[in-house]
């Protein structure tokens, strides 16, 4: 495949592949090592705001049969002032970034300062940003010092096999955008559990796949809690449909949906209270995007008699739901569920035991060609309530 596009993906990689899976189809993505992937598709036409399981995306410059760090590093030193030409009059912003291999800080950092003098030697002059930790900056740095800026180049060494690909980025992941939605809505709820608006992005992402984004194709939450995969949704351009088993989560998604619209964000928007375990949805819906009861949040492992009951109380409430869902959803209908999985201590994940039945419920578990669906799980290392994914079809 001719790459025109290079994603580096998050912390869980495996989710972030079976968004771009959804998102472009199998056929477009190839994996590049453990954290990237290549697309076929022009980074000018990537709606790359979209994606919440990638943090870069970059513009493929070459790939080299080498992955010996003086090798390249020659390479880049020749090639560099050849690319400064492009560039406007001022100071460049020069940042590198490696991914599949270690390469110290302080490695890196002299690699910079030879670029730096590169740059001097054709006559511009150049800021060097160093890796805080690691061989790779993170978000904040690129931000913060307008790397995908006129005047900024963040370079990406992508080890693969034995070559290493070298990109230049293009797009970063907004982490101001995210935390501004996130936490200056003016309703939120510790309680029902805090949806991360980029994880909301990936079950909306998974549960349209290539659906095209117009208020007339329908995402339905019925779990919608505060709205945060609805507001997600709405971002895209879908419409939105939200039901709720309390009265105030659909009093309080109203309300941040309001402020929402105060930013120029309108759609096709339906809230009802519902219990969605019987709930009869009269209104039509394309998709379903939603994070399931979670149970009760955990602050330490529980004995395996409370934990089985979670498990069973979780169990019950999840398979009337989708059992209530199943007969009211037309056949080749896809969805997203993110549903509780429990990581005790040993990083074994206790998963529902209605995951074994599906097929029997009338539902197709979708397999991903580039990612193995018992990855798809989102936690973090002290997490111990985990949000399985579940990507599915109506039969």
């Amino acid at each position: 495949m001719m790459y025109k596009s290079i994603f580096i993906l998050g912390r869980l990689p495996a989710i972030g592949r079976a968004e771009l899976e959804s998102l472009f189809g199998a056929d477009h993505i190839e994996s590049i090592g453990e954290r990237a992937v290549g697309c076929d598709i022009d980074p000018s036409e990537i709606d790359f705001a979209r994606t919440g399981s990638s943090v870069r995306l970059a513009k493929p410059l070459t790939v080299l049969h080498t992955t010996k760090w003086a090798d390249v590093v020659r390479y880049v030193t020749a090639e560099l002032p050849r690319h400064l030409d492009f560039l406007p009059e001022g100071k460049i912003k020069l940042g590198l970034s490696v991914f599949g291999m270690q390469i110290s800080p302080n490695n890196l950092l002299r690699t910079g300062l030879e670029l730096k003098k590169t740059c001097k030697a054709a006559g511009r002059t150049a800021r060097v940003v160093p890796p805080s930790e690691g061989s790779e900056l993170n978000s904040a740095q690129v931000l913060h010092n307008q790397l995908t800026g006129k005047l900024g180049m963040e370079l990406l060494f992508i080890h693969s096999g034995n070559n290493m690909w070298l990109a230049q980025t293009r797009g970063i992941q907004d982490i101001t955008a995210y935390a501004q939605r996130d936490q200056n809505r003016p309703k939120r709820d510790a309680f029902v559990g805090m949806l991360p608006p980029k994880l909301a992005q990936t079950i909306v992402n998974l549960g349209t796949g290539q659906l095209p984004p117009h208020d007339t194709n329908v995402v339905l939450d019925p779990f919608c809690g505060t709205g945060v995969v609805l507001q997600e949704a709405l971002l895209m351009g879908y419409g939105a449909y939200g039901t709720d088993l309390k009265p105030r989560m659909i009093d309080y998604t109203r309300q941040n949906l309001q402020w929402l619209a105060s930013y120029g964000v309108h759609g096709n928007e339906t809230l009802e209270a519902g219990d969605a375990t019987t709930h009869q949805w009269g209104h039509p819906f394309s998709a379903i995007a939603s994070e399931t009861y979670l149970g009760r949040p955990l602050i330490s492992w529980p004995g395996p008699d409370k934990l089985h009951e979670i498990i069973g109380t979780c169990n019950v409430i999840i398979e009337k739901f989708l059992n209530n869902l199943a007969s009211q959803l037309p056949a080749n209908t896809r969805l997203c569920l993110a549903v509780p999985g429990w990581h005790n201590p040993n990083g074994h994940i206790h998963h529902l035991p209605l995951l074994d039945h599906l097929e029997k419920m009338g539902y197709n578990r979708i397999s991903f060609e580039h990612a193995k669906t018992e990855d798809l799980v989102y936690f973090r290392p002290d997490q111990l309530v985990a949000r399985e994914l579940l990507v599915m079809i109506k039969k």
